[in-house]
């Protein structure tokens, strides 16, 4: 006789608005169960973001996910994220499944996909419950999207087929929360309305009291409890899910001067949290328009559209920019994409990221990149060739780039390859490595080569860690934990 398998709980957290909180909560929640002994996991069904991380199992996944990973105290897998979507263009996109890339899609072919991706995600989602105790879910957007309620995976259809609670969060920051919420509510089927076990108001700054006029008739009007007020923390970083931040520590008076443009598929642009929590750093993200000013550093960054995106900088004057910034002595970057940019011609054949063809890249350094089909994924370390700094970070790219410039690597990597390349006249240097900046040993050498004297070495990841238990304290100190025990099913 078999025994039948024991299925976890399942708690799902949605958002009244994109950016409401989502990843947040799962964050702290996921912190929260594992500080009680807790073996929670993470899971969000389908994610649309261009910032993703490498697996222990050599896939992609969401980078927020990872990050719940990690306060969840797992190595990330792709099981957590069986649907990961990054988009190439204003109406299409690259379809990641079980984390490999499977296809490039416009929004009306995937929307006749959703059946085949809803399959990927139960059975994800079936893997983790036998597996976990506890899986803690993060919806996308919002449920109320009503030109995407035929064939949703992303938040109530997935609730509705796993059979699950659901807790719906709201940014009190915005303005408007009860609006959000009591509409949000309004705008779901009646069994939809029923998975609402509560409310989480977040990012309340000032007098409870003057607050709990509202939460009464929040709890009236709906019949539903609110399982608490999250306040405003401040100076409290979390990676972005696909906005980019710009909030900056406090900076030394010393500061090395760094500027990103941000290109229209700029991806993992969570590469350079690190910069802009180090106090003597001074990022600045150029967007459309806006002066490129002086600065000891331009760091290029990754794109979803290289070619495109290498366009949108000679449209935008950054040729002749990174031109003049050379011959004033600055130092130039390249990150993944940025790598492929630098170098003198892009191929794409098959049309990865676009339309087929080639275009010229800036040609600073002797190298050049054909877009291949399989896209390479690993977690890799080693050692920059800069004062032999431990490095550790991710690849993730389908652009497999040779040529002279090569011969003289950036990166020593673990497993015997070498990695990027450094100019002969040491200027500009250029990697495929995401996540470089994270090893204070590797961010403080590549400061240096950028021209700070006397670098103060910052942890990136104690940073993180202090923040995810920032976030499990306001669980303990501001939610109804004993209904969240029970929604739990603890």
């Amino acid at each position: 006789m078999t025994t039948p398998m024991v299925q976890g709980a399942t708690l799902m957290v949605q958002g009244t608005t994109s950016d409401a909180g989502k990843s947040t909560l799962v964050t702290a929640l996921c912190r929260w169960l594992k500080r009680q002994g807790v073996s929670v996991v993470p899971f969000k069904p389908q994610n649309m973001a261009l910032n993703s991380a490498v697996t222990a199992d050599g896939g992609e996944i969401g980078r927020a996910q990872a990050v719940q990973a990690q306060a969840a105290g797992l190595a990330p897998h792709t099981d957590m994220n069986p649907v990961l979507l990054k988009p190439s263009s204003d109406t299409g996109a690259q379809v990641i499944i079980h984390g490999r890339a499977i296809s490039r899609m416009e929004a009306a072919a995937y929307h006749d996909y959703k059946q085949v991706a809803m399959q990927a995600v139960l059975d994800s989602h079936r893997r983790l419950s036998v597996a976990y105790p506890v899986v803690m879910v993060e919806g996308a957007g919002s449920p109320a999207e009503i030109n995407l309620r035929a064939g949703d995976i992303a938040n109530m259809g997935f609730a509705e087929a796993v059979d699950c609670p659901v807790i719906l969060i709201a940014d009190i920051d915005k303005g408007g929360v009860f609006a959000h919420l009591v509409g949000t509510l309004e705008l779901l089927s009646a069994s939809e309305q029923a998975r609402i076990q509560g409310f989480v108001i977040n990012r309340f700054r000032g007098d409870i009291a003057l607050l709990q006029p509202g939460l009464d008739w929040l709890e009236q009007r709906t019949g539903k409890p609110v399982l608490g007020v999250l306040p405003y923390l401040m100076d409290f970083h979390l990676e972005a899910e696909d906005a980019i931040a710009t909030r900056q520590v406090a900076k030394a008076e010393q500061r090395l001067k760094v500027l990103v443009p941000v290109l229209p598929r700029i991806s993992n642009h969570t590469d350079f949290d690190p910069l802009r929590l180090h106090p003597q750093v001074d990022l600045q993200f150029i967007g459309p328009g806006q002066a490129i000013p002086a600065a000891d550093l331009i760091i290029l960054p990754g794109s979803k559209s290289v070619r495109s995106d290498l366009a949108f900088l000679r449209e935008q004057g950054w040729e002749a920019a990174l031109q003049r910034h050379l011959r004033y002595g600055g130092k130039l970057l390249g990150i993944c994409g940025g790598l492929q940019m630098l170098g003198t011609r892009l191929h794409d054949p098959h049309g990865l990221e676009g339309e087929p063809g080639s275009s010229d890249g800036l040609g600073l350094l002797a190298l050049q990149t054909t877009l291949a089909p399989d896209k390479q994924l690993r977690t890799v370390c080693g050692q920059l060739y800069l004062e032999s700094a431990a490095v550790s970070g991710y690849e993730i790219h389908a652009g497999i780039s040779s040529g002279p410039a090569l011969d003289n690597p950036a990166v020593q990597l673990a497993d015997g390859r070498t990695d990027g390349a450094i100019s002969a006249d040491g200027q500009v240097l250029a990697t495929y490595l995401h996540g470089l900046f994270e090893q204070p040993e590797a961010c403080s050498a590549l400061l240096r080569w950028a021209g700070l004297g006397d670098v103060q070495a910052v942890d990136y990841h104690a940073l993180r860690e202090r923040d995810i238990e920032r976030l499990a304290d306001l669980v303990e100190a501001h939610l109804d934990t004993a209904k969240l025990r029970t929604l739990c099913g603890l």
